[in-house]
């Protein structure tokens, strides 16, 4: 019997799209050359991070090379799948759903360090963990992922996320179930919603307007949208880094009768008034709301930052993300080094999608330096964003770093297109992908 969604079921064509989708969604084309080849190396190879791009590597260069001794450092022992907060938030997933745990992905052979990296030492070739253990390499990659900066807003208290419509689908998978509990509040009432993102880089650009859409349908669906007035803050002039992805978007937003600030940036909220507190080009702005779905600015970690692998000048010095070459993420002064998935200073990137096609060339790169050739592996800057504009609707947008759509399924998913197909492919068919990309089978 073939499965259902919300009641409707796959019929037989759609059901074998979705089989194809899950096998290759966001990993259509084909691994580096020589993908097959296994290496023989004693090289020390140390993974600072075991999220999705630590993991993704350690299973890549375990499939690779053979005799190399590769270390994985990450305290975590909770693995998050975050590409399903946002269906956590929606209330179409329960937070179990984007839980497991970080040692069931680690491949044999591999060594797991269950403590946090406290400093990177590229001159002297180790990191330094918080125990004060020093580990030595020959080749790192740094997959640390991202810091969440709560602390950067005065007021915001994350214990009270849930409450007092005070949401925040990314702090973790208890947050965006609780966040989910606020947002059936404000649908069964009404009053103003407020949306915003940080002025910084971010993981999943595209997920507060996600969320911003979800809150419009759920509205809708209880009959009281006329009760609520929905605005988004956008921190520049944009709604999404894409042009012709944002026009789309600003076009959806006017239909739907949400309103939209520019070059608005959260500076300060106070829960208890609810009211957030922006800064504008005509200055300080007080938003009284009701509902508010907070996004931290997010930063490298400070081991990351506080290191010599971070941009020394530039757009992101600021920030801390790691120097590297956008083609290949090498370290422009470390060659032994490689940046993988958010913590790479690159113009796009921070997704899920973009760490399948990242991991790939980095590690080419990695093992072609051990194996004394080159490697002509190059990332373009692929990204996806599954952009939900209802419940039972999404957009599939896929770009690179020229703003150029690359559609991963043209002529059957039109990227600027509400589809049904593209809702299924976020909520059933991007976890196994996902998983399988944790493996390196993807």
């Amino acid at each position: 019997m073939l499965e259902s969604i919300g009641g409707r079921p796959l019929d037989r064509r759609t059901f074998l799209m979705l089989g194809a989708a899950g096998a290759g969604a966001l990993m259509l084309r084909a691994p580096p050359a020589g993908a097959a080849e296994r290496v023989r190396t004693s090289a020390r190879i140390v993974i600072a991070g075991a999220g999705a791009a630590g993991l993704a590597t350690a299973s890549r260069l375990a499939e690779r090379l053979d005799g190399a001794k590769i270390t994985l450092i990450d305290a975590r022992k909770e693995h998050y799948y975050q590409p399903g907060f946002t269906l956590v938030g929606a209330g179409v997933k329960p937070a179990s759903y984007v839980v497991s745990t970080t040692a069931e992905y680690v491949p044999g052979g591999v060594e797991l360090i269950e403590e946090r990296v406290a400093e990177f030492d590229p001159e002297g070739k180790r990191v330094v963990t918080e125990s004060g253990r020093a580990v030595a390499y020959d080749y790192l990659v740094v997959a640390t992922g991202l810091k969440l900066d709560y602390e950067a807003i005065p007021g915001m208290d994350v214990a009270r996320i849930g409450r007092n419509g005070l949401g925040s689908i990314y702090h973790s998978p208890a947050a965006a179930s609780a966040t989910w509990g606020a947002l059936q509040e404000f649908a069964d009432k009404g009053g103003v919603g407020v949306f915003c993102r940080p002025a910084t880089e971010m993981k999943c650009a595209g997920a507060p307007l996600k969320y911003t859409f979800i809150t419009d349908d759920h509205l809708r669906r209880r009959g009281n949208r006329g009760k609520a007035e929905l605005i988004y803050n956008a921190n520049n002039k944009v709604l999404f880094s894409v042009p012709i992805v944002h026009e789309k978007v600003r076009m959806l937003f006017r239909d739907r009768g949400i309103k939209t600030h520019y070059d608005r940036v959260l500076q300060a909220i106070d829960p208890g008034r609810r009211i957030a507190t922006f800064r504008s080009p005509e200055g300080t702005v007080e938003q009284p709301y009701d509902f508010i779905n907070v996004i931290p600015p997010m930063r490298a970690p400070d081991a990351v930052r506080n290191s010599a692998l971070r941009w020394q000048e530039g757009p992101w010095a600021a920030e801390g993300w790691m120097d590297v070459e956008k083609g290949n993420l090498r370290h422009k002064r470390f060659p032994e080094v490689f940046g993988v998935g958010d913590i790479a200073g690159v113009p796009k990137g921070k997704t899920a999608a973009s760490v399948k096609w990242q991991v790939p060339v980095a590690v080419d790169h990695l093992v072609a330096d051990i194996a004394g050739r080159k490697s002509d592996a190059v990332y373009n800057g692929y990204t996806s964003c599954p952009l939900i504009t209802r419940l039972g609707r999404a957009m599939l947008v896929e770009f690179d770093y020229e703003n150029n759509l690359v559609p991963s399924f043209p002529g059957v998913v039109a990227p600027l297109e509400e589809l049904w197909v593209s809702w299924v492919m976020k909520t059933m068919a991007l976890k196994p992908t996902y998983v399988s990309m944790l493996r390196g089978r993807a």
